[in-house]
């Protein structure tokens, strides 16, 4: 490779070489033959020449011109090549003029233009064709790409796909808004302006893909974009950051798919108070349910902010590994990590781990949180959700924790499941201790994407298989948040409670879950109903149609976080919530070996009073949104059958 290399770098020198000899051999010649008064002999011209030349050399050595690989320069190489010739020939001038073989300011400057024109038209023509031979030799089989965005961005997302040997791409066409570029050409390609017009125009093209290379574009604008090009049946992706930690050198952008993260109807929620996580640093953390979806993703955050000791609690040793090994992998020996494989249920076990490491934050991920599989298994829910809540509160008053952070969920307003009504004992079980040392509280948001048990997930394997992909009910309205949203919800909740909080969040509007499987279709490439079909299969057990806003009505109040709100809730006494709890266990010893679930709702009926059944909440759903549902539903049938 070096020596192929040398022979072009000396190929290039030829090249330059006689260049300076044709320009001084023509200068010569025009001086001599045309009826010009001034006469340039031969000895002047050679001694000029070589000075010239040399000159010429010497610079671009110095300058490191031959340093370049012409096939890839960009406009700094060209430019540094004219300052080193410009330097050179101010040095010849200054070292000829008052010698006899001096050539005339204006020959001088002749020969001087025409040596780096000359020597600029061998680069780029090149340059060029060997650009158009390798983009011919190899485009054959790449994907036709439209960008959009003809911006710093966008024009060097072209040139990677263009001058990149091993990219599966063929940029054929811009997109921008700027009326300063619609209609030029940008790296040879034609910018068009984003009207209806130009979807037209790519419905034409064997383009196949458009890749969006906005760096300030908000979710907002992805989902217009999203909305925009996906008319034209081709798929989108985005030239974003692979890795969106601000603080990680190693960020670079990369091609990527739409996921439906970035589809969701709302702004992120972040961190307003990035101050109030030093709370967490040099901090004993417990994170019970470390090895899920939530905890793990908790895990990960809690790692960042230097805690003295991280504890991961989980039944599943699985889960566990992989959080541990991932944390080691990334911190070694910087973070102090252990893993202790427990359920919440084992109060001895519990106490245990307490004792032996005196947590100072303990953030309550461990649950059963499937809806179907609870109204199934409702005494399981009722020991690992409920009890176990009681038993990791009772260690955590009982060993001196300071702050106590339960994971709760929006399926805790009025549920309709055992699941949710569980849930909503465990915030009974937290709010009730406003007169503990230990900080109480507790946060409820609503579904997450992409954790273990979700649609998502779901979907995905069903659109991989080929379809169909089921849902439940397609008038069925769900409110969502990442797991990102989720955790930083969960963190700045835990460092602002105060006793007996229950944090709530401002979840936006609500997303139709067959919206979702439309959007997710369309996002792997296939069209809904045509390539892949949507199934209605019934509403599960204990499943409601619409879930309640969880920001709504008077009983909230404001925080520093505008998307976080605190429910005020009459605050049950210690006795009052034991009272109750007692009334479950009861009634799951009763449970014939815990298969025999009717026991248990009614136990449970009486313990939440909003606990009501499915049936009564659903029929009393608002007509007209359901009609509404159901018109749009029939709409898109006949636009498919048509």
């Amino acid at each position: 490779m070096k020596i192929k290399s040398l022979s072009r770098k000396v190929m290039v020198a030829l090249i330059d070489i006689c260049i300076c000899v044709v320009v001084f051999a023509g200068t010569w010649f025009v001086s001599n033959v045309s009826s010009s008064s001034v006469k340039i002999g031969v000895n002047e011209t050679v001694v000029c020449a070589v000075a010239f030349m040399t000159a010429i050399f010497t610079c671009r050595f110095i300058f490191r011109i031959y340093k370049n690989v012409w096939r890839y320069a960009n406009s700094k190489a060209y430019l540094d090549l004219i300052f080193s010739d410009l330097v050179a020939g101010v040095i010849v001038v200054a070292s000829l003029h008052k010698t006899p073989y001096y050539f005339g300011i204006w020959q001088s400057l002749v020969a001087g233009s025409f040596i780096v024109f000359l020597t600029l038209a061998s680069r780029l023509i090149y340059q060029q064709n060997y650009r158009a031979y390798n983009t011919d030799l190899k485009s054959v089989n790449k994907i036709g790409v439209a960008i959009v965005g003809a911006g710093m961005v966008g024009t060097l997302l072209a040139q990677e796909l263009i001058y990149n040997e091993i990219s599966h791409y063929r940029p054929l066409v811009f997109i921008d808004k700027d009326p300063s570029k619609i209609g030029s050409n940008v790296l040879g390609l034609k910018v068009l302006p984003e009207n209806e017009k130009t979807i037209s125009t790519l419905k034409t093209m064997p383009v196949q893909e458009i890749f969006i290379a906005l760096p300030n574009a908000s979710k907002d604008d992805i989902q217009n974009l999203y909305s925009v090009y996906g008319q034209t049946k081709c798929k989108i992706k985005v030239y974003d950051f692979f890795n969106e930690e601000k603080d990680n050198n190693t960020q670079k952008r990369t091609i990527r798919e739409i996921n439906i993260e970035d589809l969701l109807y709302r702004d992120s929620i972040k961190i307003q108070d990035k101050d109030a996580l030093k709370i967490y640093r040099d901090k004993t953390v417990l994170v019970t349910g470390g090895g899920g979806s939530i905890g793990s993703e908790i895990c990960r955050q809690i790692a960042k902010l230097n805690p003295r000791k991280l504890i991961i609690l989980d039944i599943y040793e699985n889960n566990a590994y992989e959080v541990q090994q991932e944390l080691i992998r990334k911190y070694g020996d910087s973070l102090d990590l252990e893993v202790e494989i427990a359920s919440v249920r084992d109060r001895v076990r519990l106490e245990a781990i307490f004792k032996a490491y005196r947590p100072q934050i303990v953030l309550h991920a461990a649950a059963h949180k499937h809806v179907p599989l609870m109204e199934h298994s409702a005494c399981e829910a009722i020991k690992n959700n409920v009890l176990g809540t009681y038993n990791t509160a009772d260690m955590a008053e009982k060993y001196g924790v300071e702050r106590f952070v339960l994971i709760s969920t929006d399926k805790a307003v009025n549920p309709t499941n055992i699941m949710g009504a569980s849930k909503r004992m465990c915030e009974m079980v937290v709010n009730c201790r406003t007169d503990s040392e230990t900080v109480f509280s507790a946060v409820r948001f609503g579904n997450v994407l992409g954790s273990n048990g979700s649609v998502v997930p779901l979907f995905k394997k069903q659109i991989a298989a080929g379809g169909p992909v089921t849902i439940t009910d397609k008038r069925i309205i769900r409110f969502f948040m990442t797991i990102k949203e989720a955790t930083q919800l969960v963190m700045e909740a835990g460092a602002m409670a105060r006793h007996g909080d229950l944090f709530v969040l401002d979840m936006g509007k609500p997303v139709k879950i067959v919206d979702m499987a439309e959007d997710m279709i369309r996002l792997s490439g296939y069209r809904p109903y045509k390539d892949i079909d949507i199934v209605e299969i019934g509403l599960r057990p204990g499943e409601k149609l619409y879930e309640e806003l969880l920001v709504a009505g008077e009983n909230l109040t404001t925080t520093a976080n505008q998307k976080i709100f605190v429910e005020q809730q009459t605050t049950l006494s210690r006795q009052d919530v034991e009272d109750k709890i007692a009334i479950l266990l009861e009634a799951v010893h009763h449970a014939e070996n815990g298969i025999n679930t009717d026991g248990i709702k009614q136990a449970m009926k009486v313990a939440v009073p909003t606990y009501k059944d499915p049936d009564e909440v659903n029929a009393n759903t608002e007509v007209e949104e359901m009609k509404q549902a159901e018109e749009k539903n029939q709409e898109i049938r006949a636009e498919v059958n048509a």
